[in-house]
């Protein structure tokens, strides 16, 4: 178990004038609030702060952040009290304590809304201060080291949340070694199998790897020495993990991975950097495609380094980077390297481009109300794969793989983007689809005249760029929604011989578009435009306030239009991510509240709601596919076929209406018919206010002697 003197040791090694005594205080606080309690794996639990505080100035992290190591999980643990940490340790400790405590409580598992909403409060902890998830990655780490000792489910659990969540987090903060170890682990527990097939594969082709390592180091190492360059070279297997990815990726086994094997030279100056590069290429063959410069383009978290693959001496391939010890510093600490905090110091423009994508993704979450899409764009940026092209000016920008000149042009200015009609990559015209390539100088071509298109949506790739093209589209139907719901409006007011004229600024519309819960008059002519109100419901409001008084029509015909009223109701869905849209049911499936339904974008119609698993969903182009939610109210009747097959035997259908009328519904339809065999089948259509209902009907008619079958049709 690790010990109090084992971390200051550490600290005062890489900051002697560290204020141990703030630690010590830690210490003893923890152990205090802590005592008593016990892991599962039976150790103290004081066992884990001290670890995950070790863990941190293994990173080399400051005091502060070493302090909130040993205090992380006193406010969710214990009875301490977060004022009392303030008090006794400071605000900026408090803070981190209390976003590792809030980053702790999320779960990550649940529905893509819950997901979402915790990824945001994610963000929003590690812009107030970057150590917040710092500390969490040291906590999140010890954890998995010491998973086993959870039930097998839970293992699962956390592993695939580490996979998603923390591990991509790490590689996106330049914290490879954590990345890579974390990953590892995960696939420890979500693999087994597999992870000791390649462990026990490496282990059998250890010897002839470290003596391929050795020759290769000797050979590169007299290479050197003959161009008087003093380097390190250091030779190791890849991850387990990234094996893993290369095997699911070419459905390859362990032993037919063959590039394996990755080398590190590390150099004095930048210039060193390259002379190393041309020197490995004369040696041996490069790889074509396989060289990445990132020390003229670093990546977004600062990373630097170059890449090849060559094939070695023995035809084995083998990928070798090369660096200065400045950018091995930072390829191994990654934000930590930089992001030092000192008393009375305000983090330089250095530290700023460290977070400049948690910057993005800050401005991002705040722009983007769709779970789905926000979720997207974290992942997008999670996992990143970088492409580079340079502006008419030789200006670098940085987009993901797969980006088009449409995406460029969005970087831009969004008027830029709105504009865009062409692209010139390199000189020549290519179409807006064009797939961007590192390397690209690209000029975009635009028009006054021209508008964005959906079909852009189809190959965007960017966050900014999808957002602004919604965000036009969304203005741009609104705007056709608003001029057609005056249309209708004023045939209406026609036709109901009232006299309102300019219905805009008329104080009554306005009255009513209040009274129906809209801001503006705009807002309920949109709404009158996309179908989501009827004018009957504006005129039948507007009367009253106009001194007109509505006949009542009592009777047979006033229930059927109340009935009809209620079955087209669009009360009792919410389109995630879309305003003011028709909605219907699909009469293929009668989906019910409270059953697994999604929506289907119909050209001119709305949205079609149908349950998950209908047929005619199943085959659906999965862009017009749209997740809905049930907000059903206490008014709304639906619609459901039930088909009932009996033997034929005289007063079943009596007992079955009777089943029906005792449980709220009302059949509106029934059709009976009797086979060859004598079965009596029967269709009932009926009304319920859920799915719910609707089952407690089916369970109740199943029990009826002589029912043979019950079910939907």
């Amino acid at each position: 178990m690790i010990r109090l003197n084992d971390i200051t040791s550490s600290l005062l090694g890489y900051h002697p004038e560290a204020d141990v005594s703030l630690v010590e205080k830690a210490y003893v606080y923890s152990a205090k609030v802590h005592q008593g309690q016990v892991r599962l794996s039976g150790e103290p639990y004081l066992s884990h702060p001290l670890e995950v505080a070790h863990i941190l100035t293994q990173m080399k992290m400051d005091v502060i952040s070493v302090v909130a190591g040993l205090l992380h999980d006193t406010i969710e643990d214990t009875g301490a009290e977060l004022s009392e940490i303030e008090r006794l340790f400071g605000k900026e400790t408090a803070n981190i304590v209390d976003g590792v405590t809030k980053i702790s409580k999320m779960k990550f598992s649940d529905s893509e809304e819950r997901q979402a909403e915790n990824m945001r409060k994610m963000i929003l902890a590690m812009a107030t201060d970057i150590r917040v998830i710092i500390v969490k990655l040291a906590d999140r780490l010890h954890n998995m080291q010491t998973l086993g000792f959870q039930p097998p489910e839970k293992q699962r659990l956390i592993a695939k949340e580490t996979l998603d969540i923390y591990a991509p987090l790490a590689g996106r903060m330049g914290i490879y070694w954590m990345k890579s170890t974390l990953q590892d682990l995960c696939l420890y527990y979500l693999e087994p199998e597999i992870y000791a097939k390649i462990k026990s594969d490496l282990a059998e082709r250890k010897g002839d790897r470290e003596k391929f390592i050795e020759e290769v180091k000797a050979l590169l190492s007299q290479k050197l020495k003959e161009a008087n360059i003093n380097a390190a070279i250091k030779g190791r297997h890849k991850n387990l993990y990234s094996i893993y990815t290369k095997m699911k990726e070419q459905n390859l086994s362990p032993n037919q991975v063959y590039d394996i094997l990755a080398f590190r030279v590390i150099v004095d100056s930048l210039k060193e950097c390259y002379e190393v590069l041309g020197l490995i290429h004369s040696t041996w063959k490069p790889i074509p495609g396989r060289f990445k410069d990132y020390v003229s383009l670093p990546k977004a978290n600062m990373y630097q380094s170059l890449h090849t693959s060559v094939i070695g001496p023995l035809g084995q391939r083998m990928e070798i980077q090369i660096r200065t010890w400045e950018m091995d510093k930072v390829a191994e600490e990654g934000i930590a390297a930089h992001w030092k905090y000192k008393e009375g110091l305000v983090a330089s423009k250095t530290d700023e481009k460290q977070i400049k994508w948690l910057r993005q993704l800050l401005e991002w979450q705040k722009s983007l109300q769709d779970p789905k899409e926000f979720m997207e764009t974290v992942r997008m940026d999670l996992f990143p794969d970088e492409v580079y092209v340079f502006t008419p000016k030789g200006e670098v920008k940085e987009f993901p793989k797969g980006a088009t000149p449409v995406d460029f042009a969005y970087s831009i200015h969004s008027e830029v983007g709105n504009k865009c009609i062409g692209a010139k990559v390199n000189g020549r015209m290519v179409p807006l689809r064009y797939e961007l390539k590192n390397g690209d100088t690209v000029e975009i071509i635009t028009s006054n005249k021209h508008e964005p298109s959906k079909d852009w949506l189809e190959f965007v790739k960017t966050p900014r760029a999808r957002t602004k093209i919604r965000q036009w589209i969304m203005k741009q139907e609104r705007a056709q929604s608003i001029e057609l719901g005056k249309e209708i409006l004023e045939k209406s007011i026609e036709q109901a011989r009232l006299n309102l004229p300019n219905i805009l600024k008329n104080e009554q519309i306005a009255a009513v578009a209040r009274d129906l819960s809209f801001h503006s008059t705009e807002d309920l002519l949109a709404n009158l435009g996309f179908g989501k109100v009827s004018a009957k419901q504006i005129i039948a409001r507007l009367k009253p306030s106009l001194g007109i008084e509505e006949q009542p029509h009592p009777g047979i015909v006033s229930k059927v239009v109340s009935r009809i009223k209620r079955k087209k109701s669009t009360h009792g869905i919410k389109v995630k991510g879309l305003d003011n849209m028709l909605v219907r049911f699909a009469n293929c499936c009668h989906p019910l509240p409270g059953e697994h339904v999604v929506g289907f974008i119909t050209r001119g119609r709305g949205v079609t709601i149908h349950k998950y698993n209908c047929r005619h969903i199943l085959d659906a182009e999965p862009d017009r596919v749209v997740e809905v939610v049930w907000e059903p109210s206490d008014h709304d009747l639906y619609l459901a076929k039930l088909k009932v097959v009996t033997t034929d035997k005289k007063g079943i259908l009596a007992d079955i209406s009777s089943i029906i009328a005792q449980n709220n519904a009302n059949i509106l339809q029934a059709q009976i018919q009797t086979t060859i065999d004598k079965k009596g089948v029967s269709l009932f259509t009926i009304e319920v206010e859920n799915y719910k209902q609707l089952q407690t009907i089916m369970g109740a008619i199943k029990k009826i002697k002589n029912v043979l079958i019950v079910e939907r049709a």
